[in-house]
């Protein structure tokens, strides 16, 4: 959690932020991603409720002065009040409101279960706005083996054994990164997802192989490290960082000729989890603990059919190779 977004916050909020990073073990940048969604909506609750502050630019609406008692004004009609400013005047798209919704109700749960601050808790009816479903980009099998095949870089070992990792176990951009040498053991990595949550993956031939590639080049410039820890450093001995692992893979995606299509790092999560559902058959159930989802719902995304299997589909019907036939065609004369 930045330090300094505290600075400005009234009491309850403080001590809501620390429980989230504390007791719930969410991210620093998650729990970021929460004091701003609840900064906007404090500062829209004193230009709502209070006269003085409505003609005042909505991003210099101080915060630290908003108490319980103007806290608990706020009814659902209120609630509604406010979808609608971030609608109308924010500018927000469904996805954004249903994480302000989330944020909300995480929120007033905390203040009238865990502080017990409110009893009455506005926003326990309020439904979630409909985000548009779109299917995941992925990148088919030909064209992952492609990427594979065009490693870009001066430092080939690590970046492919990068890759791989990310096209056979659909592991996150941070859990990548995050990887210490003291986190494998035989065949097997453990990996800290989403909340500080451990989970084991368990490494396929292709992903061994790259890996002691990998690590007979890394130990070569042992005398170099600096982060004696990480699996993967920089050039310079540091843990590589987030942003380094975007640029090797943004480079073998354009050395492969695959730059114009919108995938990224990201999308080569999706591409190891509906490669492993459509061609690996991996069951669902399995699937959603390969890639660390709390709801079995988050996992159902990579379900989607391609337009591969519709064709197969098709062709697999009983009629498929029934033709006219002199009969049918007198029939219709």
């Amino acid at each position: 959690m930045n330090k300094n977004n505290l600075l400005d916050c009234p009491t309850f909020l403080k001590d809501f932020l620390f429980y989230l990073e504390t007791i719930r073990g969410l991210s620093s940048r998650t729990v970021d991603g929460y004091y701003i969604d609840l900064r906007t909506f404090l500062r829209f609750v004193k230009m709502h409720k209070l006269a003085a502050f409505q003609n005042t630019p909505f991003e210099e609406i101080p915060i630290a002065d908003v108490d319980i008692a103007l806290l608990k004004t706020v009814t659902l009609s209120d609630i509604y009040e406010y979808m609608y400013f971030l609608t109308s005047t924010r500018e927000n798209n469904a996805a954004t409101r249903a994480r302000k919704v989330t944020s909300l109700r995480t929120f007033y749960k905390y203040l009238t279960t865990k502080a017990n601050l409110l009893s009455e808790n506005p926003v326990k009816d309020l439904d979630v706005p409909n985000k548009k479903k779109s299917l995941p980009k992925y990148l088919t099998l030909d064209q992952s083996i492609q990427l594979l095949e065009h490693v870009d870089s001066s430092y080939p070992e690590r970046d492919y054994c990068i890759l791989t990792l990310f096209l056979n176990c659909g592991m996150r951009l941070s859990e990548l990164v995050g990887i210490d040498l003291k986190d494998f053991a035989d065949s097997t990595v453990r990996v800290t997802g989403k909340g500080n949550k451990e989970r084991i993956l368990y490494l396929n031939e292709a992903c061994m192989d790259a890996l002691n590639a990998y690590l007979q080049v890394r130990q070569n410039i042992s005398n170099n490290i600096k982060d004696r820890d990480a699996l993967f450093i920089s050039r310079n001995g540091k843990r590589i960082d987030k942003r380094r692992v975007q640029q090797i893979v943004s480079a073998s995606l354009k050395s492969a000729g695959l730059d114009q299509m919108g995938y990224s790092t990201h999308k080569l999560r999706h591409t190891a989890a509906t490669l492993m559902y459509q061609q690996g058959h991996v069951d669902i159930r399995v699937l959603k603990e390969i890639l660390g989802h709390v709801n079995i719902g988050t996992t159902e995304i990579y379900t989607h059919v391609s337009n591969e299997q519709i064709k197969e589909a098709s062709t697999r019907s009983p009629l498929a190779h029934i033709h006219k036939t002199e009969k049918t065609k007198k029939a219709e004369d």
